[in-house]
């Protein structure tokens, strides 16, 4: 009986061991299974996934190039770069350009003409008159040019000469003319563009109007005064008396006194005013103007001599 009990009992285990070997089984195949198909179903989720990525992908490639063109083609075309870049610029610097080109042409053109005026009207009595009498002094040369004269050179400093309160040196300002001061007239081959000047004397001194006022000015040569001042110096000339008077020689007409250029070999006591020392090599000449006048000595006393420039031949 016990042993029957017994083999009863191993079958029994033996039994229950082929039901769990079953069971292992089973639960490995379903695992292997459900392994399988979740792999199988991984893929086509992979691939979707991909599909997904690729529409992403694509989608922001696309979306993101149609922005950048427009983006691009934005800047480009867009006229606020060329309109900066162009309008800006151009407009500004021609525009500067412009501006600069007026203000320098309109300063230019108004103190070169001012300038230009005084100073032709300055040199208008400039030119020496030939002397009859030949030289007998060679000439001094030096730079090309040769300079005449009657007397010996010696030099002796430039004092400027005041002719008295009513005289005032080229270049002076006057506000307003006295009313002695006369409209004169001018009779030589620039009559027209020297009476356009409107020249104003007044007790040896000539006007002209300048800056809403009027500036004293070299006498034109040409023009016609009724008097002289009474402190005129007399100088002999070529057997012509001419009166000198504040750098200005005249000469007598019917008219009453005409202006004229001063002759070579000319002697004067005193210089005007504006008058500038200038060395020529060795020599120093005193400068009025453009005429030259070399210092000498005549009967004891200082005295200027006016000279002849040339060119040297």
């Amino acid at each position: 009986m016990k042993k029957k009990l017994i083999f009863a009992g191993k079958q029994s285990i033996i039994f229950l061991l082929i039901i769990i070997i079953s069971d292992i089984s089973v639960l490995f195949a379903q695992v292997r299974r459900e392994g399988g198909g979740r792999g199988g179903r991984s893929a086509p989720a992979q691939r979707n996934n991909a599909g997904r990525n690729r529409n992403n992908l694509s989608g922001s490639t696309r979306n993101t190039n149609p922005g950048n063109r427009n983006n691009v083609s934005g800047n480009t075309r867009n006229n606020g770069n060329r309109t900066n870049a162009n309008n800006g610029n151009r407009n500004s610097n021609n525009n500067t350009n412009v501006h600069n080109k007026t203000n320098n042409v309109n300063s230019g053109n108004t103190v070169n003409v001012n300038v230009n005026n005084n100073r032709t009207v300055v040199q208008n009595n400039t030119v020496v008159r030939r002397n009859n009498v030949a030289y007998t002094r060679p000439p001094y040369v030096y730079g090309g040019r040769s300079y005449y004269s009657y007397h010996p050179y010696y030099y002796h400093p430039y004092h400027p000469y005041a002719w008295g309160p009513v005289y005032h040196p080229w270049g002076f300002f006057v506000a307003a003319l006295a009313t002695t001061a006369i409209v004169v007239s001018v009779a030589s081959a620039n009559a027209q563009a020297q009476a356009a000047a409107q020249y104003h004397y007044d007790q040896g001194v000539f006007y002209a109007p300048s800056n809403g006022g009027y500036t004293v000015v070299a006498a034109p040569v040409g023009a016609v005064v009724t008097t002289v001042p009474s402190n005129t110096q007399t100088v002999v000339v070529n057997q012509t008396t001419n009166y000198y008077y504040g750098g200005t020689f005249y000469e007598k007409s019917s008219k009453g006194y005409t202006v004229v250029a001063p002759t070579a070999g000319a002697v004067v006591e005193n210089l005007p005013d504006g008058g500038k020392e200038v060395k020529v090599g060795d020599i120093t000449y005193m400068k009025v103007g453009d005429t030259y006048y070399q210092p000498i000595q005549q009967n004891g006393k200082n005295m200027y001599e006016v000279v002849t420039v040339q060119e040297a031949k």
